[in-house]
C-alpha cells in the first residue's frame, strides 16, 4: 500500500445509552478522526454516520452499509473509526467483517484500539479475535450438548411426544395410558403376520383415534422407532442423510413394549422387506395415470411362489391393470424407444462426446484473472503482509491451476485441424436401418435388445424416456 493512495471512509456512531454513559458525541468522534486522517496522510472520502444506532448488528446501520457498499466499489481502501465497539460489538461479525475487508484489500484503523489491519501488530490482534470467536462458538456449542444430553438421560425429550406418550408439567416424556394400548396393538399385530398397509386399513376402518388417518408409513415409523423400548435416538435424520449412525440414549423413558419384542419386530421386518423386493420390481412404477381421475396408480403385487402378477390400482376408482398386460399393449411404443436408444449411442453421442467449443474467452479470463492474483501475492509478500511460507504455498497453486488451464487451452485450439463428418454418419445410420428393415432383422434386433434387460434395467429404460 506504500505507493497506493489511502482514502479513508471516517466512521461513527453513537446510540444514547452510548452518549449517556461514555460521554462522547458524533462530533467529537468526527474532530479526532479527521485529526488522525490528516496525521496518517489518509485522503477522506467521506464521514459516514450512525446516529442513536446500536451496535448490535450491522446490516441494520444505513450508514455503515453504504460505506461497505462504497468499499466494495472501490472509492476507499481504509475504514477508520474511534474504537472498535464503534464497528461492531459482536466478534463474529467482525470476523465476517475481516474477511471482507480483505477481499477488497481494505484496512480497518480504530484509534482508541490500536487496531490497524495495515500493520503486523493489528493483524495479529483481529487474528487472535477471531479464535476468540471460534472459541467462544466451540465452547456454546459444547455447553448445548452438555445441557441437552443431561435433560434427554432425565426424559426432557426434545419435540412433541410421540403417539403412546405425552408430556407432563415438567415437560418430561412420560407414558400416555389412553394411547399406549395402540402402541401395543401395532406390535402386536406386525409379529402376528400383518403388514403396515393392513394395520392401517384395519385402523382406518375402526376409526380409530378418529380423525387420525393412518398410513402404512406411519406403522412403519412407530415400528422402527427405538422410544417404544425406552430408548431415544438423536440426530436420526441427519445421521441417515450422511450415511451415520445416530447417538442412542438408552433406558431414557419407561417402555411400552419389552426390548425383546422390538428386536423381533425388526427382524420380521427384514424378512418381510425380502419377500416384497426379490421380484417387486415394477416396470411402469409412478408412470401410470388412472384414466377415470387422472391420479398416479399405486403399484400391487399377488400371486403365489409359482405364478406372480404384478398390478396397478386406483384406490379411489378400483380400477386395477396388470402390468403384462400394459407391456403388450405398449410393446411397438417401447420398441421405438429402443431402436431410438441404440442409435443415439451408436451414432449421435460419438458425435456430441466429440465436439467441443473452440471459444477460449472464459479461460483466458480465468487465466488473467489467476495471473493478477499473482501480482497481489508478489506485493503482498514484497509488502510483508504474508510470510514466505504463505507466499510459496498460494504461488505454487495459483502456477498449478494456470498449467490446467493452458492445456485445457491448447486442447481446444488444436481441434480446429480436425474435421467432423456428422452427415456420413447420418447416411451410414439410415443405410444401416434399412438394410436391416429390407432383411426383415430390425424388430428382432431390437425385441432382442429389450428382452435381454432384466427388470431392473427396463424399469429404468422406461424412467429414462417417460
Amino acid at each position: 500500500m506504500n505507493n497506493e493512495r489511502k482514502i479513508a471512509a471516517v466512521y461513527i456512531r453513537v446510540s444514547t445509552e452510548d452518549q449517556a454513559r461514555e460521554g462522547f458525541s458524533l462530533g467529537e468522534q468526527k474532530e479526532k478522526l479527521l485529526q488522525l486522517c490528516a496525521f496518517k496522510e489518509y485522503e477522506v472520502f467521506k464521514v459516514y454516520e450512525d446516529a442513536g444506532i446500536s451496535a448490535k448488528d450491522m446490516e441494520h446501520r444505513p450508514a455503515f452499509q453504504e460505506m461497505l457498499q462504497d468499499m466494495r466499489d472501490g472509492k476507499i481502501n481504509y475504514i477508520v473509526a474511534y474504537k472498535l465497539d464503534r464497528v461492531t460489538r459482536s466478534v463474529r461479525d467482525l470476523e465476517e467483517l475481516i474477511l471482507e475487508l480483505e477481499k477488497y484489500n481494505c484496512y480497518l484503523v480504530c484509534d482508541r484500539d490500536d487496531v490497524n489491519t495495515s500493520t503486523a501488530n493489528g493483524r495479529f490482534f483481529v487474528r487472535m479475535l477471531t479464535v476468540l470467536s471460534q472459541l467462544e462458538i466451540e465452547i456454546v456449542s459444547e455447553r448445548t450438548k452438555f445441557g441437552l444430553n443431561g435433560a434427554i438421560k432425565s426424559s426432557h425429550l426434545p419435540g412433541p411426544a410421540p403417539l403412546g406418550y405425552k408430556k407432563d408439567g415438567n415437560k418430561k416424556t412420560i407414558v400416555d395410558e389412553t394411547t399406549k394400548p395402540v402402541i401395543e396393538r401395532i406390535f402386536k399385530m406386525y409379529l402376528e403376520g400383518k403388514s403396515f398397509q393392513q394395520i392401517s386399513n384395519i385402523f382406518n376402518e375402526e376409526k380409530l383415534l378418529n380423525p387420525k388417518k393412518w398410513k402404512d408409513t406411519t406403522i412403519q415409523k412407530i415400528i422402527d422407532n427405538k422410544i417404544y423400548m425406552g430408548d431415544y435416538e438423536q440426530y436420526k435424520r441427519i445421521a441417515k442423510k450422511e450415511n451415520k449412525e445416530p447417538v442412542i440414549y438408552m433406558n431414557v423413558v419407561e417402555p411400552i413394549i419389552s426390548r425383546a419384542m422390538w428386536e423381533e419386530c425388526q427382524r420380521q421386518k427384514e424378512v418381510n422387506q425380502r419377500t416384497y423386493t426379490r421380484d417387486r420390481v415394477y416396470l411402469f412404477f409412478q408412470k401410470i395415470k388412472c384414466p377415470t381421475c387422472g391420479r398416479i396408480m399405486k403399484c400391487k403385487g399377488s400371486g403365489g411362489k409359482k405364478k406372480k402378477y404384478m398390478y396397478y390400482n386406483c384406490e379411489k376408482c378400483h380400477l386395477n391393470y396388470r402390468e403384462d398386460k400394459i407391456e403388450e399393449c405398449l410393446m411397438q411404443f417401447i420398441y421405438d424407444l429402443v431402436e431410438y436408444d441404440m442409435a443415439v449411442k451408436k451414432y449421435f453421442l460419438p458425435i456430441l462426446a466429440d465436439h467441443k467449443p473452440t471459444k477460449t474467452d472464459d479461460i483466458d479470463n480465468e487465466i488473467r484473472g489467476l495471473e493478477k492474483q499473482k501480482e497481489r501475492i508478489k506485493k503482498a509478500y514484497m509488502s510483508g503482509i504474508v510470510e514466505m511460507e504463505d507466499f510459496s504455498e498460494d504461488y505454487k497453486l495459483i502456477e498449478e491451476k494456470l498449467e490446467i488451464l493452458e492445456q485445457k487451452k491448447s486442447e481446444l485450439l488444436n481441434l480446429n485441424n480436425i474435421t467432423f463428418t456428422p452427415q456420413q454418419l447420418m447416411a451410414d445410420r439410415d443405410i444401416e436401418r434399412e438394410t436391416m428393415i429390407r432383411l426383415d432383422t430390425l424388430n428382432d434386433v431390437v425385441k432382442t435388445n429389450w428382452e435381454s434387460k432384466n427388470k431392473d434395467e427396463k424399469q429404468e429404460f422406461i424412467s429414462k424416456f417417460i
